[in-house]
């Protein structure tokens, strides 16, 4: 499940062939020129819309903390998000206002408000603990969260950051709910990653990296060399007649 950053990378993704898409912060905020977890609520939401009516694929809207503070709030994202268009959403535990990880019971609060509001909607909750990736907490305590997460109804359990296949084996068996895996650079790949048991595989921010990545290239061959390394990947011309209408 790749994540786009904008309308022509979602049609090119869905042009190659993938079953399901999900929108990505980070990707997403950088497409406006802007740091991830700066985009407020009301963009995010016109986001995934603009997303879900881009593709026949289902679409899973990387919803944050789901802009809110007070467990309400939450679920009024979640409809939002389904309105939109979105066929799943999710919730971290990040508070990046206060750059820290939200107490448990908190967490575990606000997962249950969107859970009602995603069941209400007809889509996927994903909760999401953020411990590993932002260095707060080892596997234990992670998976204590997963676990309550799913006590509190998440449908995906999802820890990103985790690169070690025996520690995703662990979590996988552990806490006996679909699990969702971020694809890591030097980390397993799919074909592992499936064999460990994980159900669902996204790329975050990291196809918006890449791209922008080759685009800086480009840029810094032209700007130094006065000529684009020909040698740098270029959007293939058939496949973007076949994804761009």
């Amino acid at each position: 499940m790749p994540n786009p950053h904008d309308l022509g990378s979602t049609r090119l993704l869905a042009q190659l062939g993938f079953p399901a898409l999900a929108t990505t912060s980070g990707g997403f905020a950088a497409s406006v020129g802007r740091a991830d977890m700066t985009i407020d609520r009301d963009a995010v939401v016109a986001h995934v819309g603009a997303v879900a009516a881009a593709t026949s694929l289902p679409v899973n809207a990387d919803s944050e903390r789901c802009f809110a503070d007070t467990p309400a709030g939450v679920a009024d994202t979640v409809r939002l998000l389904a309105e939109a268009g979105a066929a799943g959403c999710s919730i971290e535990d990040w508070d990046p206002e206060t750059r820290a990880i939200d107490p448990l019971p908190v967490s575990v609060e606000r997962v249950r408000a969107a859970v009602g509001a995603a069941s209400e909607s007809g889509i996927v909750l994903t909760a999401r603990c953020e411990s590993i990736l932002r260095g707060v907490h080892g596997l234990d305590e992670t998976i204590e969260r997963l676990l309550a997460f799913k006590e509190a109804g998440a449908e995906v359990l999802y820890a990103p950051g985790l690169t070690d296949l025996e520690g995703i084996r662990r979590l996988v068996a552990e806490v006996g709910a679909p699990v969702n895996v971020l694809l890591m650079p030097g980390g397993p790949g799919v074909g592992d990653l499936a064999g460990a048991g994980v159900r669902r595989i996204s790329t975050g921010s990291r196809l918006a990296s890449v791209a922008y990545g080759s685009l800086v290239a480009a840029a810094t061959s032209l700007l130094e060399q006065g000529q684009i390394d020909a040698g740098l990947p270029a959007l293939d011309r058939d496949l973007a007649k076949r994804a761009f209408v």
